[in-house]
């Protein structure tokens, strides 16, 4: 596709933002049905635990049923299988079937996730896909602000039940608004009659093949995985600290989260207007640092407004680094394989999330909170110098191209 249909992108975008409002409302909604149901913190705890043990099962292999399969279908099939799980979530009286209904939701989602960015990168030319990112990343901070605030509405007004079966229906809206966007596979001889195990062993050879060859691609975005991965470390610790280490109250708490999403939406806002006069590379590098710098500074503070200081930067410069590495991403992963190398990734990253987040909470009761703060901050801050070391390193200058070299493997 070479000219691109900004009419389709609308359509993409505002099946991304119905499904991602509906996602924080829901967020919200189980969290709040299930401390109710047990008045246990640790069963709350135990729903932030089944996404990643999910991804450890079966993104393994379900890069490449997606790499194989009609990701327009898929993308639908997978919505509607989530909307019918979350619906029947209020009807099931105890919290172990709420469990089994959440893994399954979150089995559909190990498909979703991999297919809707392989079909980004097919339907997104490349000279579109940075505009098309910052504005991916406004419509998110968007849902981010606005979907807690519509959760605290519809508590107010009704139950948790209807917040439930409104997220319900942002999936069917979703996959509906799906079935009008063109269908971008174009090989329609895909389905090899092979062995699963074949096929399983095929897939994890190509994508260490691709790694090993794109050597410097897989430096950087891991870079950006293990920064992600400490950002979520800090964030865990995120309530705990500003009221127990800053000695700040809920309500702080609270109007220092929404600063960060209107930080986000900002610079969302920003990169959609100025994405021409920027580079990738910019984006990138410009984000992981100030980014960093922000939890630098949230790590160090001793008052509101310093916390304030820092999430407000970290907020907005998150949306350059996301709206960079997304576009990088795109641009030198082949698409014939985006969709394993997503899944591959995707269960590294949950393993290491499960260990990482169990570590911090233990080392978290050893040593005073702000140390631990400190250090992530600083791990983070050194990989955003190691990335731009990278960025700048001679002859490195087509990774970060404006034009796809995606199938150069």
């Amino acid at each position: 596709m070479n000219q691109f249909n900004w009419k389709l992108a609308s359509l993409l975008l505002t099946g991304i933002g119905i499904s991602k409002l509906g996602d924080f409302i829901y967020l919200i909604a189980i969290n709040l049905l299930v401390f109710e149901m047990t008045g246990s913190a640790a069963a709350v705890a135990g729903l932030w635990i089944i996404g990643p043990v999910t991804a450890v099962l079966m993104n393994s292999w379900s890069g490449g049923v997606v790499d194989r399969s009609n990701k327009k279908k898929l993308m639908i099939v997978t919505d509607i299988i989530r909307a019918a799980g979350v619906a029947v979530i209020p009807l099931l009286g105890s919290v172990e079937l709420i469990y089994v209904c959440l893994f399954v939701i979150s089995l559909a989602k190990a498909f979703f996730a991999p297919a809707s960015t392989t079909y980004i990168a097919m339907l997104v030319p490349a000279a579109s896909r940075k505009r098309f990112n910052g504005i991916s990343s406004l419509v998110s901070s968007g849902a981010f602000i606005v979907g807690p605030s519509i959760a605290g509405a519809l508590f107010l007004i009704g139950t948790i039940d209807m917040a439930i079966y409104l997220n319900s229906l942002s999936f069917l809206a979703s996959a509906l608004i799906i079935t009008f966007l063109p269908d971008a596979d174009k090989d329609a001889s895909m389905h090899e009659k092979r062995n699963a195990l074949e096929h399983l062993k095929e897939d994890w050879r190509e994508v260490i093949t691709f790694s090993k060859k794109e050597s410097f691609v897989f430096a950087v975005y891991a870079s950006f995985l293990a920064f992600g991965l400490f950002s979520l470390a800090l964030d865990s610790q995120e309530v705990v600290f500003i009221q127990d280490t800053v000695g700040l109250s809920e309500a702080d708490y609270s109007f220092l989260v929404s600063i960060t999403g209107i930080g986000f939406a900002l610079g969302a806002l920003l990169i959609t207007v100025i994405s021409r006069l920027l580079s990738i590379k910019q984006l990138m590098a410009i984000g992981m640092l100030m980014v960093s710098a922000g939890y630098m500074i949230y790590a160090l503070s001793y008052s509101f407004a310093m916390v304030t200081a820092g999430f407000l930067l970290l907020g907005f410069f998150n949306a350059f680094m996301s709206a960079g590495f997304q576009t990088f991403y795109q641009n030198n992963i082949p698409i014939s394989i985006m969709g394993r190398m997503t899944s591959v990734l995707t269960v590294f990253q949950s393993i290491a999330q499960i260990i990482f987040l169990l570590g911090i909470g233990i080392i978290g009761d050893i040593i005073p909170l702000r140390y631990s703060t400190i250090v992530l901050a600083g791990a983070n801050l050194l990989l955003s110098f190691y990335v731009i070391w990278l960025a700048l390193k001679p002859g490195m200058n087509q990774y970060f191209s404006e034009e796809e070299r995606a199938e150069a493997m």
